[in-house]
């Protein structure tokens, strides 16, 4: 009797050190990191910022289960300076990486994201990370070819990605493509599926194991095209509105260049690529779920630049904000940003704290449990503080700067961002324009000339930063000093 009460007792001590050692090792277990990165996607994109048009019940339940940020930012207003800020953590201006790839120089720039920058996908690669890029990667030329291709830049499975940075060639967003790394689906087939398809085979087989999915959409870049069935839903929410170009559009007249802006979000086929993405969203966070990998997988959601509201179709509205993609106004640089950290950063959390997508490479870092390198991702910072709630801020100070001519007829710029104040500097011709952001998030009152001594103290930042990251310009500009 006393053998069996001891055999007894003996089962139960082993059942529940068995247990607490799974529940360690779960604990223990490195998490899995899904990144969203949307291509052209404004920061009034989705419902979750404040859009009554476009549809994306996925994100915003994102939004719900992690933090969404209201004031995160790109160093740059084009997709491949960002996307390369991303990955590297530095701000473009210090890699000379500054222009849309393929783009005219003027300054002349780097043409490819140089093998020499350890980007992180690399670091989770040496942590044991399976790493998979998916989409568009535009951080490379022809001339290059593949030696600069994501496979030999941290990722160990590439579809999809290569040096074009848009769906230009043969059919567009449907099947039969003529993209390396993507063998053609069935005739019709829709890239943004196709690539949900993609995350969620890779889910499937990599789910015993810490993997990195980066998932970086071709959509919302033009050219716009979509599933007829998703164009018609939006085409009758657009009948109902019945807006007029009037009510579409205004007039910037306060510029260098006027142009025409859209104030008002009603395009059927716009939509319905945002619409798709976001149901690509969905369908890669199921999957976690049907894996049960949720609680242990970091998500975190971006776009490389702002919705492109004034010019090549000018498909969205990023109103309150001003401009656009090209520009270094709020709608070129704001972006929607949620990170979802189960178990660590509180559900439901909006903060308003300045974040930079060069924040995300320490971000991961810490999150994965790896060491900071800020020898490596100079300008990010780990949000890890936020993220915990420890702390409210991580930036006092932002810059960006793009010394070029963007095809959305924004004009060379660089601009700095010191808590509510930002200043920007028009390089043509050295005009300067401050806005309290706070209080002026259309950016419409130029407070230059009412407050001249911030005005030259955040200049005298701005060009002290400059000489820090030897940020290039127009043969034209004239750099012009601040009052000592």
């Amino acid at each position: 009797m006393q053998i069996q009460l001891l055999s007894k007792n003996a089962l139960l001590l082993i059942t529940v050190a068995l247990f607490y050692i799974s529940t360690s090792a779960q604990t223990s277990k490195k998490p899995n990191v899904v990144f969203f990165l949307v291509d052209d996607l404004g920061w009034m994109d989705i419902a979750a910022n404040g859009s009554k048009f476009y549809e994306t019940p996925n994100i915003d339940q994102l939004a719900k289960d992690g933090v969404r940020f209201t004031q995160a930012y790109v160093p740059s207003p084009i997709c491949s300076p960002a996307r390369a800020s991303i990955l590297t953590g530095k701000n473009p201006a210090r890699i000379n990486l500054t222009q849309w790839i393929g783009g005219p120089g003027n300054p002349d720039y780097v043409r490819n994201l140089p093998l020499e920058e350890v980007v992180f996908p690399e670091l989770l690669q040496d942590a044991g990370y399976k790493t998979i890029f998916l989409g568009k990667w535009h951080l490379s030329n022809t001339e290059g070819g593949e030696k600069y291709w994501p496979n030999n830049q941290g990722f160990d499975i590439n579809i999809a990605g290569h040096h074009r940075g848009g769906l230009y060639i043969k059919n567009k967003y449907f099947s039969p493509w003529d993209i390396p790394n993507l063998e053609n689906g069935p005739e019709g087939e829709y890239m943004t599926d196709r690539l949900a398809n993609e995350a969620v085979g890779f889910i499937d087989k990599n789910n015993k194991n810490p993997f990195l999915l980066y998932f970086s959409f071709y959509s919302v870049h033009a050219p716009f095209d979509a599933p007829e069935d998703r164009i018609e839903k939006f085409n009758k929410k657009k009948d109902a509105l019945a807006l007029t170009d009037a009510d579409r559009f205004a007039e910037e007249t306060d510029a260098e260049k006027p142009f025409k802006y859209r104030t008002q979000q009603d395009h059927p086929t716009y939509a319905a690529m945002v619409k798709s993405m976001d149901m690509a969203v969905g369908k890669v966070l199921d999957k976690l779920k049907e894996k049960n990998i949720a609680d242990n997988t970091v998500v975190v959601f971006f776009s490389d630049n702002g919705g492109l509201s004034t010019s090549e179709g000018t498909p969205t509205s990023n109103a309150p904000l001003r401009a656009g993609k090209g520009w270094l106004y709020e709608g070129g640089i704001r972006e929607p940003a949620i990170i979802k950290w189960p178990g660590v950063a509180k559900a439901g959390t909006v903060s308003d704290a300045l974040i930079s997508g060069m924040d995300f490479y320490p971000t991961i870092l810490e999150m994965t449990g790896q060491p900071l390198r800020p020898d490596l991702h100079i300008d990010g910072k780990s949000l890890v503080p936020l993220l915990k709630n420890e702390s409210k801020k991580v930036h006092d100070v932002l810059y960006f700067h793009y010394p070029h001519i963007s095809n959305q007829k924004g004009g060379p710029s660089s601009a700095i961002r010191d808590g509510d104040y930002k200043l920007i500097v028009f390089l043509n011709d050295n005009k300067f324009e401050l806005y309290n952001i706070k209080n002026d998030i259309g950016e419409r009152h130029n407070l230059a000339s009412e407050l001249p001594e911030m005005t030259n103290h955040l200049y005298k930042k701005l060009y002290d930063w400059w000489d820090e990251v030897d940020a290039k310009f127009p043969k034209e500009f004239v750099k012009k000093a601040p009052i000592k």
